[in-house]
């Protein structure tokens, strides 16, 4: 029964049966079938990254009842990367099951946002900015430029690398990383890997796969400042 159910669920979900033949029965590593299940996991990495990575620090927060050591700027960078793809969706008349999970991703972190305020005590601002915002986005996408939607979508992947940055920096400042959840970060860096991987195999794009790498190399130091944060306090004692 075990090997049956492993069988059935590589090849639900990972191969096509000749694949799994290949591997698992011949024990042969072919090219073609080793590029199919790469394509798989690293899209499936994308998914979680897509549709999960905020989830767990939303958790969090509201499990904690505190937003302590998270950045708002790097949360504000975020609440602009995610919100290009939907913009140029939206501009673009693309149906919605081509890009919900970006409104979705938009959606938890612009809950993010307001509770970072809410826990500073400025509910009205948080309120008052979340009004701003979707109003934003809203004329943004009906009756923005065609040059300003595409040099938006373009900046989306730089605003995400910055707010990486900002949250490393914060974290170093309070030799802390607060309510930053390790989960997300983890989920964060795993979507990395896949996109340099698509970039590499599909588009070849050089400059793609360095800002991939590059956001991948920062989910690895916030990751590292999550994981060991006996470093850091060493540092400040």
């Amino acid at each position: 029964m075990a090997p049956s159910a492993f069988k059935n669920f590589l090849v639900t979900f990972l191969m096509p049966e000749k694949c799994y033949e290949r591997f698992f029965v011949n024990f042969h590593m072919n090219g073609a079938c080793l590029r199919f299940v790469m394509n798989r996991v690293m899209g499936f990495l994308i998914l979680l990254d897509t549709f999960l990575a905020q989830l767990p620090q939303l958790l969090k927060i509201l499990w904690r009842r505190s937003a302590d050591g998270l950045s708002l700027t790097s949360a504000l960078l975020q609440l602009y990367a995610f919100s290009c793809p939907v913009v140029y969706a939206i501009a673009h008349h693309f149906p919605l099951f081509a890009w919900g999970e970006r409104l979705i991703t938009l959606s938890q972190t612009a809950a993010i946002v307001f509770l970072i305020v809410y826990y500073r005590g400025q509910t009205l601002t948080g309120i008052l900015f979340l009004l701003a915002f979707g109003g934003a986005v809203f004329l943004l996408a009906s009756y923005a430029a065609a040059a300003v939607v595409s040099a938006m979508q373009a900046s989306s992947l730089p605003a995400l690398i910055a707010s990486k940055v900002f949250q490393a920096g914060t974290n170093h400042s309070n030799d802390s990383t607060g309510q930053l959840s390790s989960l997300s970060v983890l989920l964060s860096w795993a979507g990395s890997l896949g996109f340099i991987f698509v970039s590499l195999q599909e588009t070849g794009n050089w400059l793609a796969t360095v800002s991939h790498t590059l956001s991948a190399c920062l989910s690895c130091v916030l990751l590292a400042q999550v994981l060991c944060p006996d470093a850091t306090k060493k540092k400040s004692e």
